[in-house]
């Protein structure tokens, strides 16, 4: 479900003002000590290793919250960039620069560095229909920014939360006493907007999800042999998600089953940041 702009700008100025209450909290006492406020400098940004760049304009914004600054972007979130290359060029204070550097540099290493595991899976399903989706295993505080990076990295954000789509999981089929009593009971429950995920392991509770009209049917930890057979049965009545032990090697194979979606926790909840850096220019 497509949420309001303004709302998710909220809690990304909310996630970076904690950032500095944690990192700034009463003063950069380095800086305040020996840097002179009213000086202005030059630094750039840049790319340190290969990969997808994700975090521009939440860097932007980590920068306006300290002071004023000329901010240049020299390339767009979702660009792929090589070690050396420049990705910003800004001026402002040194107070600012330095104060901001760290909370810039953190968020756009791990954005980046989810962009780009994002899109080596998205590139290795590439031609089959199959669509790449995250899921709800991000930092806490994050999910903003890391669903942002899935974008930026070729992916698709699956739900936000638990509050905009109703994934029926085991333990909810359990205490609902099987598939198609916790479907109807959610059925009567939730307005027509909200759709219906039912998370399946065999080949019967894909036919119950079917039979009950689920909209999403997920395909969890199935051999590539019996996805093929559950997207059969399935055929158009509902959409089809594959999870569960879904790595590089093997998406590909997942992708050919002709499932619509694929879902991978492991580009949120394991990531390798990017190696980016900040320098200030001399003389500037």
């Amino acid at each position: 479900m497509q949420q309001n702009s303004s709302i998710l700008q909220e809690r990304l100025d909310d996630l970076i003002k904690l950032a500095f209450r944690e990192d700034i909290f009463t003063g950069d006492v380095a800086t305040e000590a020996i840097i002179p406020i009213q000086e202005e400098a030059t630094a750039i940004i840049s790319a340190k290793a290969e990969g997808i760049i994700s975090g521009i304009e939440v860097a932007h914004r980590v920068l306006n919250y300290l002071g004023e600054n000329e901010f240049t972007p020299l390339v767009n979130d979702g660009d792929r960039v090589h070690p050396g290359q420049e990705l910003i060029r800004m001026k402002a204070k040194y107070n600012v620069l330095l104060s901001a550097e760290r909370t810039m540099l953190n968020f756009m290493q791990r954005m980046s560095g989810i962009a780009t595991a994002t899109n080596q899976l998205v590139a290795a399903i590439e031609g089959t229909g199959t669509r790449l989706l995250d899921t709800r295993k991000t930092l806490p505080g994050h999910r903003y920014t890391d669903k942002m990076a899935v974008r930026h990295g070729g992916g698709l954000n699956h739900r936000m939360g638990l509050y905009d789509m109703a994934m029926l999981k085991d333990n909810h089929i359990k205490i609902s006493g099987g598939i198609t009593a916790a479907v109807r009971n959610a059925r009567k429950q939730l307005p027509i907007s909200i759709l219906i995920e039912v998370e399946t392991s065999t080949l019967e509770e894909v036919k119950e999800a079917v039979a009950v009209g689920a909209d999403i049917i997920m395909l969890d930890n199935m051999s590539c042999e019996m996805m093929k057979q559950a997207v059969d049965i399935i055929g158009h009545k509902a959409k089809t998600e594959a999870s569960g032990n879904i790595t590089l090697e093997r998406i590909a194979q997942v992708a050919a089953t002709g499932v619509d979606y694929i879902s991978v926790g492991a580009i949120t909840h394991t990531v390798k940041a990017l190696d980016i850096s900040m320098n200030f220019v001399q003389n500037n």
